[in-house]
């Protein structure tokens, strides 16, 4: 099976890398966004680049994560993992969705979509301030500016089948909701997709390995800690 991964704001396929999974990883290319363009109409278009004639599953991180869950919804994919992500708008911060009510990113200058890096540092509660520098420097300022402004007002409230969601008990930019499904990593921070690699690697395995095996969602224990 092919897992289709779609990285989060302004992120490449570096991010995959550290992972070790048991099934083939096929990054996903962004697609420029149209102005004013939804989550969910956006989603459509980028839904075409994935071959749906084999099994495939979908992987997505931060803002991918909620691409991967519109497209899931169009495709249903075998799988649906989102990793320091969210499943619908019940699960963002009442602070996002208060912004978004006031249309206040559609107004904010591009300049001011990344914050400085000490802030991001502290957001993504990662040690490899490397890798994150990198990503930030490379990533498309017109596109973040669209992508918080589409997320602030995404409106999904639909739940999927055969979900994984794994976050970081410490994830400043998307806190770790209680929902079914859900494991949550002790002490890890946003970018747990990197800097815990090796248990994300563990959870998905187990995951979709117990989806085959009895071809039913595996049972998740709605707050189960690692590490």
């Amino acid at each position: 099976m092919k897992i289709y991964c779609i990285s989060g704001l302004g992120a490449d396929t570096r991010v995959f890398k550290y992972l070790s999974l048991n099934y083939e990883i096929v990054p996903v290319s962004w697609i420029k966004p149209i102005e004013n363009e939804s989550i969910k109409d956006y989603s459509v278009r980028l839904s075409e680049t994935i071959n749906t004639n084999e099994d495939f599953g979908l992987l997505g991180v931060s803002f991918g994560g909620f691409i991967a869950t519109e497209i899931s919804k169009r495709l249903k994919p075998k799988v649906t993992i989102l990793i320091s992500s969210a499943e619908t708008r019940d699960e963002l911060s009442p602070f996002l969705k208060f912004m978004g009510s006031l249309g206040i990113f559609n107004i904010i200058p591009q300049r001011f979509i990344m914050p400085p890096k000490i802030i991001t540092h502290r957001m993504f509660g990662t040690s490899r301030k490397e890798l994150l520098n990198s990503i930030i420097k490379d990533t498309d300022l017109n596109f973040a500016k669209w992508a918080v402004g589409a997320l602030a007002n995404w409106s999904n409230k639909t739940s999927l089948k055969n979900v994984l969601k794994i976050s970081g008990s410490d994830d400043k930019m998307i806190p770790p909701r209680r929902s079914r499904n859900v494991d949550i990593i002790n002490g890890g921070g946003h970018f747990i997709i990197v800097d815990r690699a090796n248990e994300v690697s563990c959870i998905i395995n187990r995951y979709v390995s117990k989806l085959y095996t009895n071809n039913t969602e595996p049972d998740n224990d709605i707050n189960s800690k690692t590490g």
